[in-house]
């Protein structure tokens, strides 16, 4: 959280730090500054002082609002650098260090935010070569932000339940979509007029739901029937008709219009019936998904789980990536996975050697079990977020039910 930036820059011995580049698609600058309405900023803290939002001048009334002191670009000339010493790396250095003395920072400073990786390269040595007064320090995996970042507040976690809402309507409302057409004598979708409804029609209307209840969609989405079903990050075939009794998994993980907080929920079901084979695999994925999440407590590593979701689904008889880590059926990937202003963050719930992330009050994460047989034409997922508050309560942010088959209402039941 944000109140841990003095306690975690004293772990790693920082004196400083420094976030910076563009606001939007860049997390670690969104996140520090609440998603203020910036093109670019620049956020230095001190260790045990206040920060300072460092901003040019045409967008100094959106950053008073951010509630941090603000000091302007200008005063510290990077453009009269860059006319006297004709070089943009150069002039770079020297702005910085204008600002490094104007703040008083010196010491170990930790550099954070969006930079082209090559560019950041030249800069950092050329800055750290350039004054004896700091030392760059760079992170490699868990940095200091991504550790403020993986546990969240309360208000937080409202903006991702509320995300959540919404996308559990363009669910809802895909299925009223759906359940529209009619079915023809081959169990096949179609329009009124007899074309034949396709899987890239349902992308269509998805896209647009997606847009329709203020959500963005920069990942994309899964819509995926049969045997792509049975992959987990297909996203579907678009020319594939629409069939009943084909299973669809759909995982959807829009976030905030803006760059905001994401959601991540997924659902398997089928359209009129379910085969045998398919109900089955269903049964095994959500009773798997319920006792996970009675397990679910604070304090505990998160590869836990993932250990008792493969013990779960060896039991059942289904493959898991415990005993065959390249296995392409079963149970194939992790449990689940940290959401916020990424998709993908801490904690992890992957078992492997180095991964020491618990469960604590202010985790939102995803549990997703799922199984997979392409050469079957079937797969199974099922996807909710939850998060565990700072009394250790644990609340599931996703409210959608997880019911497999889908009546069709203009379907009488014959094929």
């Amino acid at each position: 959280m944000r109140h841990d930036l003095d306690r975690l820059m004293a772990a790693r011995r920082l004196d400083a730090i420094v976030v910076g580049g563009k606001v939007k698609e860049n997390p670690p600058l969104y996140y520090l500054l609440n998603g203020a309405g910036l093109t670019q900023a620049l956020f230095v803290k001190k260790r045990g002082e206040e920060a300072t939002l460092i901003v040019g001048p045409m967008e100094r009334g959106e950053a008073k609002a951010v509630g941090i002191p603000v000091r302007l670009t200008t005063r510290y000339g990077y453009h009269e650098l860059l006319k006297t010493l004709r070089d943009p790396l150069q002039a770079s250095v020297a702005y910085y260090r204008r600002i490094f003395e104007d703040l008083g920072i010196t010491g170990r400073v930790g550099f954070y935010g969006m930079m082209d990786r090559g560019a950041a390269y030249r800069f950092l040595r050329a800055l750290d070569e350039a004054t004896d007064e700091i030392e760059v320090v760079g992170e490699f995996g868990g940095d200091l932000i991504a550790a403020a970042r993986e546990t969240k507040e309360p208000h937080e976690a409202e903006r991702i339940r509320a995300a959540g809402r919404r996308t559990a309507s363009v669910i809802h409302e895909t299925i009223a979509f759906l359940r529209r057409h009619v079915v023809d004598d081959q169990g096949r979708l179609c329009w009124d007029d007899g074309r034949i409804l396709r899987v890239g029609h349902v992308h269509d209307e998805i896209r647009r739901l997606i847009a329709l209840h203020a959500l963005e969609d920069p990942e994309g989405f899964i819509f995926a029937t049969g045997s792509d079903a049975g992959i987990p990050h297909s996203k579907g075939s678009a020319e594939k008709a629409m069939r009943l009794g084909e299973v669809i998994v759909f995982d959807i993980f829009p976030r905030e219009m803006g760059g905001g907080y994401f959601f991540d929920m997924t659902r398997t079901f089928c359209l009129g019936y379910a085969p045998p084979e398919v109900q089955a695999l269903h049964l095994d994925v959500l009773e798997c998904h319920n006792r996970i999440l009675a397990a679910l407590e604070a304090g505990r590593p998160a590869a836990t789980y993932q250990r008792m979701a493969c013990d779960f689904f060896r039991e059942r008889g289904h493959p898991t990536v415990a005993e065959d880590p390249t296995t392409q059926e079963g149970y194939v990937h992790s449990l689940g996975h940290g959401v916020g202003l990424e998709l993908h963050e801490r904690p992890s719930f992957a078992d492997r050697p180095g991964n020491d992330d618990r469960l604590q009050p202010g985790s939102v994460f995803t549990i997703e079990p799922g199984l997979y047989y392409p050469e079957r034409g079937m797969g199974c997922r099922i996807e909710d977020v939850l998060w565990i508050d700072e009394k250790g309560a644990l609340h599931n942010l996703t409210d959608y039910p997880y019911e497999l088959i889908i009546p069709m209402p203009r379907w009488d039941g014959v094929l």
